[in-house]
């Protein structure tokens, strides 16, 4: 089977040379039968990965520990569910998952293209067979999963194996990882169709059109990855919080700010034909970005606890990142002529000003996270000493930005194209500022003093009546013409205008977030050796440790605490923490138990025994207003969905168009 699944790859390789260099002569020689036999390529590509992923899968559920992959990565004693998610557990497994997700939305692109973009599609073809290349040829010469025990000449099955890392043996570690690589490698669709769109010269934003579902939806993976890794930072590691500024955790922000600034910024070339150089180098950093983040698990230059083990194999994403980075460039570089605006900035207070805003905004985030992520390896490249970024560095510079973005996530969408009056300003954000202004009052009044909580709370009021504002305006339009109630008028409004008001949903979702994150200002926490039968105090809340247990199964032994949570003077919960040594790897790990409610979350960790073995250590924190961020998650992924649901109608916008002819360039009116 192993040597299947290795020829598998082989082939893979050398038909995605094939289908590089077939579209490219195919398009040049004007050959359609060797541009389709390229194609055909491409689906025989995403049959040969997905033939590897099945023999390596059907590897890991039948305990095939003649693997040296299977053997690290797996034993008997794990569930199904996690023998499963080592696929994409160990350095192998996860890059032939990159390399198979790609061929498979290739192979979806082509398919729902074939009739479409004969121009661009070789060039689509080639980069994204470029990229296949690369990393089928880490999974084939430099990190290969088949590769085989052996002991002097002959093959040797061990009688069982290390086991999956215990940190990753929880449930959102099987959907995480691969919600955040469909994020990753969906990225390289609409960097292919842009870098095309330039290299054809292709009339018009038909690559816009043709991929914004597809960005939506993959921005809408990333979303997802970022927010599930979030969720399990928050229940297994045990530190007590959801986000740490770990630079791996930086990685999969990045090309998601770039990718968010993108879809705002792209609006702006629909409908007015501008920022088109921004859109180009919007959605080829987040490429770029992407590969970036795959490099960084990878390559050793920074410690993580996401990361996989280093090797030599970063090297290999240095010369793939410095190449097509240069490339990309040069071609941007000499298109210019050929991206200018359509039209100009009339006035600062317009909607135009700020989406441009918003992407500076977005960009500075991105480049302070870029460059706190970074700057250990340089500080150790030039002088020697690695000097570390904390999360205070981070939260100093990102704090304030996010506070700005979400400014402008109610501003922006309110304020009028091309240039806006002071009657419409006052028209649409008066009510809504005066209510921002009374709730900061009241709450400095009950005692709150923390500037930025008071701000994200204030200006989270604030956009959230923009927007129910702005469903309330439109709904009762539409009942006072058909008399419905106003909530299908509501569901109606946003049929009407799926983009637009699904956008506003999504708004509310980040808005929940910041509310969310806004309680870390008021979080507590607190570590005590409790003797059974003691307790102790933490804001509302009495712990008491009732009795300790153990036991053990075949993965793992544990020592449970129970605990008795009161709240002034009455029992309210039972919380039971576990501390896990895992057998295979004798791996100690913590099975937080977490009390979630709406105001604040009690979260509490069994971190063990004390050294004379007679006090349980429990860590406890109460987080004030967490699960609104799940929440918010929730709602983002609801108003995401309804941005992809067709409008029933289609709004036209008067614009100018730039249409190549023979090589020039003359504008006419849409």
């Amino acid at each position: 089977m192993e040597n299947l699944g290795a020829l598998a790859i082989l082939l893979a390789f050398c038909l995605s040379i094939y289908a590089v260099f077939g579209s490219l002569f195919g398009k040049w020689k004007r050959n359609p039968f060797l541009a389709v036999s390229a194609r055909r390529a491409v689906y025989a590509v995403c049959a040969l990965l997905t033939l590897a992923s099945g023999i390596l899968i059907y590897a890991l559920l039948a305990s095939d520990f003649r693997l040296a992959y299977v053997w690290q990565h797996s034993n008997r004693a794990m569930p199904v569910l996690y023998k499963f998610a080592a696929w994409w557990g160990g350095q192998e497994g996860s890059l032939l998952l990159w390399a198979w997700l790609l061929a498979a939305y290739s192979a979806i692109v082509i398919y729902t293209t074939r009739e479409r973009f004969r121009d661009m599609m070789p060039y689509v073809i080639a980069i994204l067979m470029t990229t296949e290349v690369f990393f089928i040829m880490l999974v084939g010469y430099v990190a290969n999963p088949f590769q085989v025990l052996a002991v002097g000449r002959s093959i040797q099955a061990l009688p069982d194996g290390n086991g999956l890392n215990p940190l990753l043996q929880y449930w959102t570690m099987a959907a995480h990882p691969p919600m955040l690589y469909l994020g990753y490698v969906g990225f390289t669709v609409p960097f292919a169709f842009a870098m095309a769109s330039l290299i054809t010269r292709q009339p018009g934003d038909a690559w816009i059109a043709e991929t914004r579902r597809w960005t939506i939806i993959t921005w809408l993976f990333q979303s997802a990855g970022i927010l599930l890794g979030a969720g399990w930072a928050y229940a297994v590691l045990g530190w007590g919080g959801y986000w740490a500024w770990d630079p791996v955790e930086n990685a999969s922000l990045m090309p998601w700010i770039t990718a968010t600034a993108f879809l705002h910024s792209v609006m702006m070339q629909e409908k007015k034909g501008m920022m088109k150089v921004w859109n180009m180098v919007l959605i080829s950093s987040t490429f770029f970005l992407c590969i970036f983040g795959t490099f960084l698990t990878r390559s050793g230059v920074v410690s993580s606890v996401h990361a996989f083990a280093s090797g030599s194999i970063g090297k290999w994403f240095v010369v793939f990142l410095a190449i097509g980075i240069a490339g990309t460039a040069y071609l941007i570089l000499d298109r210019l002529e050929y991206l200018k605006s359509e039209a100009q900035l009339d006035s600062i207070i317009s909607r135009e000003s700020s989406f441009l805003f918003n992407n500076l905004i977005l960009l500075a985030s991105c480049f302070a996270v870029l460059w706190g992520t970074l700057f250990p390896v340089l500080s150790e490249a030039v002088t020697g000493e690695k000097i570390t970024v904390g999360a205070p560095f981070f939260n100093r510079v990102n704090i304030p930005i996010g506070i700005f973005l979400l400014l402008l996530t109610g501003v922006g969408p309110l304020i009028a194209w091309r240039r806006s009056s002071l009657d419409s300003l006052k028209r649409n954000f008066l009510h809504p500022a005066i209510a921002a202004l009374v709730l900061m009052a009241a709450l400095v009044a009950a005692g709150m003093r923390h500037f930025y909580a008071l701000m994200t709370f204030g200006l989270s009021l604030f956009v959230l009546w923009t927007i129910a504002a702005e469903f309330y305006k439109g709904a009762r339009a539409i009942r006072a013409k058909t008399g419905r109630s106003l909530l299908m008028a509501a569901v109606e409004l946003t049929h009407r205008n799926t983009r637009r008001y699904g956008g506003y949903i999504v708004h509310m979702g980040v808005v929940l977030m910041f509310i969310g994150f806004a309680g870390a200002a008021f979080n507590l926490d607190t570590v005590m050796e409790v003797n059974p039968g003691g307790s102790f105090h933490l804001g509302r809340y009495d712990v008491k440790v009732v009795n300790l247990d153990s036991g053990e199964n075949d993965n793992y032994s544990w020592n449970r605490a129970a605990l008795e949570i009161s709240s002034h003077g009455r029992k309210i919960d039972m919380l039971y923490p576990e501390h896990r040594v895992y057998k295979a790897s004798r791996q100690p790990t913590s099975e937080v138990a977490i009390r979630r409610r709406l105001d604040q979350d009690l979260f509490t960790n069994f971190e063990g025994m004390s050294e004379d073995g007679q006090r349980a250590i429990i860590r406890a924190f109460v987080f004030p207003l967490v699960s609104w961020i799940w929440i918010g998650f929730w709602v983002l992924v609801g108003g995401s969905l309804i941005c992809l649901i067709p409008a029933k109608t289609r709004l036209q916008y008067a614009r100018t168009k730039v249409v190549g002819v023979a090589g020039q360039y003359e504008t006419v009116h849409k």
